[in-house]
């Protein structure tokens, strides 16, 4: 069953270049019509064409790896010496708290050379794709787990393909998947040779300020050990990847620092070296059909708290949760008033609380809803079991439901 998803189909076009990249689709401010969505294998190149009011065509995708269908890895209860699983989530695994560096350390050099060594180049390769996918990786604990994006490793995932995690001197380890997410675009894996590693600090993106400067640590175009810079551009940046059956929505962190295709699953940094969010998605100018995608300062990163929850769920169960409320939301045609329900699924939380067809979603929790991608995101930013108060207008009045929030796979 699919529930909290959009009622428009993206559509399906192809562009070759450095890899697939899935569709990142902005808000209805700057509306984005995905023009390359994840399918099937063997068709494994996808991508987006992002129209503009002002005739400037901006193509939003992911910055390396390959799309897929939406699944994910079950790890056995049995398999934790093959697997890495650690019962218990990141309580139980040998994290490292690293204290901040100092306000009078906080270059970029210092940065750099302070989470470098913790940064991996991820190769993933698979059945009918020569050279396979390469993103990147940071190292999450002392018993081997590095976190990256789901769409780097889903395809060698899907089809028992390798996958190897580079450190900084070339090293190469054999890893594998712990868990992976598509919904939140988070996969965790496992390296037995990579707990000599040094684990990166993570920090908080919710304390993040416009204008405050962060790194990005990755392996753009195969360039391993590449560290770029600039400053956080917005927060709380509605974005998603995919199409209905098989999607991601985040509240990104929107930054200018120069990511490009193979920077995926890299860290986001901040300026006392603790990671704040993982490099997902970019925008590009004169890409358009057939285009390369390439960076022009509109990139976007995972906030390092989803990081955190999604990574201790897959640790904790091997798989990952998302909340539901049981409902679909139009995404398009709102004129930013609100998210229109299109329908509710009998017996789920929606329903249950009072919500019907045709309501309009305007506040939750009471912060302004504009569409229905801006509510999806708002949802997912939330844990299953929470209770939100949905402000609704109905027959020109306005209503409050307070909605206990479902779970599913994904």
């Amino acid at each position: 069953m699919v529930t909290d998803e959009p009622t428009e189909p993206t559509l399906p076009l192809g562009t070759p270049g450095l890899g697939p990249r899935p569709t990142w689709t902005p808000p209805p401010t700057t509306r984005v019509l995905p023009s390359e969505v994840p399918s099937d294998p063997p068709s494994r190149r996808t991508g987006w064409v992002w129209p503009a009011v002002a005739a400037l065509a901006l193509v939003v995708g992911l910055l390396g790896g390959v799309a897929g269908s939406a699944v994910y890895d079950r790890i056995d209860d049995e398999s934790t010496t093959s697997s890495g699983r650690v019962p218990g989530g990141l309580d139980q695994v040998d994290t490292v708290s690293l204290p901040p560096l100092e306000p009078g350390d906080a270059t970029i050099a210092n940065v750099a050379e302070e989470l470098l060594p913790s940064t991996v180049q991820i190769s993933a390769e698979y059945e009918g794709e020569e050279g396979g996918a390469t993103g990147s990786g940071f190292v999450l604990d002392q018993q081997g787990h590095v976190i990256t994006n789901n769409h780097v490793v889903e395809q060698a995932a899907e089809d028992d393909g390798g996958i190897e995690i580079v450190d900084q001197e070339g090293n190469r380890y054999d890893a594998t998947v712990v868990g992976r997410s598509p919904v939140y675009d988070l996969a965790v894996l496992y390296s037995e040779d990579a707990k000599e590693l040094r684990p990166a600090s993570l920090g908080a993106s919710k304390v993040l300020r416009i204008g405050e400067g962060v790194v990005a640590i990755g392996s753009p175009l195969g360039l391993s050990s590449t560290v770029t810079a600039g400053i956080v551009s917005a927060v709380n940046r509605p974005v998603t990847t995919g199409d209905a059956d098989a999607s991601s929505y985040i509240n990104a962190v929107q930054t200018d620092a120069a990511i490009n295709p193979g920077n995926s699953g890299g860290p986001l940094v901040n300026l006392l070296g603790q990671v704040v969010g993982v490099n997902s998605a970019i925008a590009t100018a004169g890409g358009g059909i057939g285009g390369e995608a390439g960076n022009i300062g509109v990139g976007f990163a995972i906030p390092i708290e989803q990081v955190r929850v999604t990574a201790d769920q897959i640790l904790e169960t091997g798989e990952a949760r998302y909340p539901v409320i049981g409902a679909k939301v139009r995404t398009g045609g709102n004129d930013n008033d609100g998210a229109l329900i299109d329908s509710v699924v009998e017996g789920q939380p929606a329903e249950e609380a009072g919500l019907a067809e045709g309501d309009l979603v305007v506040e939750l929790e009471g912060e302004r809803v504009t569409d229905g991608i801006a509510l999806i995101v708002a949802i997912r930013a939330h844990q299953p079991g929470e209770t939100l108060a949905f402000t609704v207008e109905r027959d020109g009045d306005e209503q409050v439901f307070d909605v206990t929030l479902d779970s599913e796979v994904g």
